[in-house]
């Protein structure tokens, strides 16, 4: 879904674990890591976007995690010139995103990065909190920063009620 500005609406979901780490996804069959991320469907609540993503591409469920909190509002970033798609109507400058902060509360076991048709990701692994900013492709960087500075808060908190987010 592409909003009238040419921004295609997204979210992205930064999971961590028990010691403050965060899962680090390698894009598969390339040397590109970063968090999992989605198009939204039209239609669909950003937390409905959020969960659908988790599952298609890194197989957990709701009761494999628990949310602790999204971004107030959307992110935005735009795609370098050279990955315009000049021959797509609308076309798509960039993602507008709501991020969001998961806590996973089950085993590590149950994350499957073989469930979709096509797998997003290759590889995983568990990295600091801090560090997707120094492997993240350039231009996504600005918005890493964005979402792991207003979500950091949370990563420290003991856990929460389930909040209610982007919808």
């Amino acid at each position: 879904m592409i909003d009238a500005q040419g921004f295609r609406l997204n979210v992205g979901i930064i999971l961590s674990n028990g010691n403050g780490q965060v899962l680090w996804a390698r894009r598969a069959g390339r040397d590109a890591w970063q968090f999992p991320q989605g198009g939204m469907r039209r239609h669909e609540t950003p937390e409905a976007a959020m969960f659908r993503e988790l599952r298609e591409e890194v197989g957990l469920e709701r009761e494999h995690v628990e949310v602790m909190g999204c971004t107030r509002g959307w992110l935005r970033y735009r795609l370098p010139k050279q990955f315009l798609r000049h021959d797509r109507r609308p076309l798509c400058v960039g993602q507008k995103q709501v991020w969001f902060m998961l806590r996973l509360t089950g085993d590590e076991r149950a994350v499957r990065l073989d469930l979709g048709a096509r797998p997003e990701f290759d590889q995983w692994r568990w990295i600091g909190y801090w560090e997707p900013l120094r492997g993240v492709v350039s231009f996504k960087r600005a918005v890493y920063e964005q979402a792991l500075t207003e979500l950091a808060p949370l990563i420290e908190q003991a856990p929460a009620p389930l909040v209610r987010c982007g919808e």
